[in-house]
């Protein structure tokens, strides 16, 4: 930071005892003839050529002091007091912290080369640009105060040439920085010895600045070319974190008996809406987990459609980089469930890449990318199943809205369904085939596989088709895994296609005339159907022992 020392007198202001405001006079044995009234202070002063224009008007003849009420002066007291020492020749130290108080105030008293020779305004002047202009904290700092004091109207002419000094400084090779920078990365340390500065040392400090002010300057380093999306990025990514709260943070709000305002979630939304904005168009410029912070956030403030729109593209086209408590969108309405409806349009937005044919060489990278969307996206169904306010209905149609290709096994897919029947004990038993129904046996470890045999949650129809498959590997007679690899992204998105038809065909035949369950005894899918509630016992206890009986017969092929 630098500064410019004017004055060479010891300040002689003091502060003398008064019963409604403070008073400051200055030692002299010359008697104060000017009363001047700043807000709660009253200065006690002497007329001085270098503000002689502020009592040039002024009524005299009763030979007592003249009051002059400065209420209205920019800076207030503070910024009054600096050009008052300035008249004595009292020593004042300007900076970058109150070089906007000072001239705003100078302007205001008219402290001009017409009034006097060498006068405050062109000291000031002088001081921004050897100074302030040649330094990055100085510029950041005057350049938040100017926009803060007269926005962009900018009375004295100095936004500009400090917006651009900040830009140039932006612009410069990393090695050539040589000036003072903030900068906390974790694991960052400047004692090490470096031949350049970070790529974003700049980011932190401009953080501080207003939307305004940070947006332009966004703006005016994007329009140069020079920086990759990520880096700009990472802007926007710490200017986030600055000034947008945490969902946690949401979270906690929402369950506690005070409420943000009004006016703090208009900022919040005015910020995040800017930021949304500002995303380099490029994959990858932002990170997926930024992506679902801002997710989270834009529920929270009430962002408008169309920033939630983009948010659920930009998210849907990263999911492969996502995490499942990414995922985890506490719902507004509700903090202890969650908001499935978002996650469902984000999974949405991400299978939009594969309904369209594409290039062969993009056939690998594409499946690869479905794959880890299924095992990330299991995960998140293992975290939400222990919801007890989450329907099976709305479990079920989560659980199929992702296709059957992008999942290579369904251990995870079973782990989430066990979970589920543990903590929604209530289920009927229809409730429990239909949701059984979504996992395909022969896509079990042999863990796996092992565990759901001895899961007392799950159907019988389903225990016994385990049986089947296992009895089947045993025997050698079935190696398969489910459906045969993909080999091309036509075939994927072809398939894709397919599954979307079954599975609108078979939602048609549940909600509009239901399919009518198979006879007694029949076999579906080898498997075989538990005897209805009607049954008569004796019947019942028969098909119970033949599936016992099954089950004894590939237990001791096993052994």
């Amino acid at each position: 930071m630098k500064y410019m020392k004017l004055g060479t007198k010891p300040d002689t202001f003091y502060t003398e005892e008064a019963v409604r405001c403070i008073c400051r006079s200055v030692l002299s044995d010359v008697p104060t003839d000017l009363i001047i009234h700043v807000k709660n202070t009253k200065y006690l002063l002497h007329k001085c050529g270098l503000i002689q224009r502020l009592c040039s008007n002024a009524d005299n003849e009763t030979g007592q002091p003249i009051p002059i009420a400065l209420h209205d002066i920019p800076g207030g007291e503070e910024a009054f007091e600096l050009c008052a020492k300035f008249c004595y020749g009292i020593t004042i130290n300007l900076s970058a912290h109150n070089f906007v108080a000072a001239i705003s105030a100078a302007k205001f008293l008219r402290m001009t080369e017409s009034v006097a020779k060498g006068n405050f305004i062109v000291k000031l002047d002088l001081f921004f640009e050897s100074c302030i202009l040649l330094g990055w904290k100085d510029s950041i700092m005057t350049l938040q105060s100017l926009w803060r004091h007269s926005g962009w109207s900018d009375d004295h002419r100095r936004m500009q040439p400090c917006m651009n000094s900040v830009i140039e400084k932006i612009l410069i090779h990393p090695s050539q920085v040589a000036w003072s920078y903030s900068y906390t990365r974790p694991g960052y340390t400047k004692k090490q010895q470096r031949s350049a500065a970070p790529k974003d040392w700049w980011t932190e400090d401009v953080s501080e600045l207003d939307l305004d002010i940070f947006r332009s300057i966004i703006s005016t380093i994007r329009s140069t070319k020079k920086f990759p999306p990520a880096l700009i990025g990472e802007a926007l990514h710490v200017y986030a974190f600055k000034h947008l709260p945490s969902p946690l943070e949401f979270q906690e709000q929402a369950q506690s008996s005070s409420a943000r305002t009004d006016d703090i979630l208009n900022k919040h939304q005015r910020v995040l809406e800017a930021i949304v904005s500002m995303i380099p168009t490029e994959p990858g410029s932002v990170s997926a987990s930024f992506l679902f912070r801002l997710l989270k956030i834009a529920c929270y403030v009430g962002a408008s459609t169309s920033t939630k729109a983009e948010l659920i593209r930009r998210s849907g086209r990263q999911l492969d980089e996502t995490t499942a408590s990414d995922l985890l969108i506490p719902s507004t309405t509700d903090p202890r469930s969650h908001d499935i409806s978002t996650v469902a349009a984000v999974l949405e937005s991400f299978l939009l890449q594969f309904r369209r044919h594409m290039p062969r060489e993009e056939t690998e990278r594409m499946i690869m990318s479905m794959t880890k969307v299924g095992r990330i996206y299991d995960d998140y169904l293992q975290i939400i199943a222990s919801d007890s306010t989450l329907p099976v209905s709305k479990f079920i149609e989560l659980a199929e809205s992702l296709p059957e290709m992008a999942r290579e096994e369904h251990d995870g897919l079973y782990q989430a369904i066990d979970t589920y029947l543990k903590e929604h004990a209530e289920l009927s038993k229809a409730e429990r085939k239909r949701l059984c129904r979504l996992i395909d046996c022969r896509k079990l470890s042999p863990e796996a596989r092992a565990n759901a045999i001895a899961n007392d949650q799950l159907p019988l129809r389903t225990i016994v088709q385990l049986l089947f498959i296992e009895q089947e590997r045993v025997g050698g007679a079935g190696g398969s895994k489910g459906a045969p690899a993909i080999s091309t992204l036509n075939e994927f998105s072809d398939a894709m296609a397919a599954q979307d038809e079954a599975r609108r065909f078979r939602h048609g035949l549940e909600g509009g005339h239901r399919r009518e369950e198979p006879a007694m005894g029949a076999r579906t899918d080898n498997t075989t159907v538990a005897p209805s509630p009607s049954e008569p016992k004796i019947a019942k206890d028969e098909r119970k022992k033949k599936a016992e009986g099954l089950g004894d017969k590939c237990d001791n092929k096993t052994k």
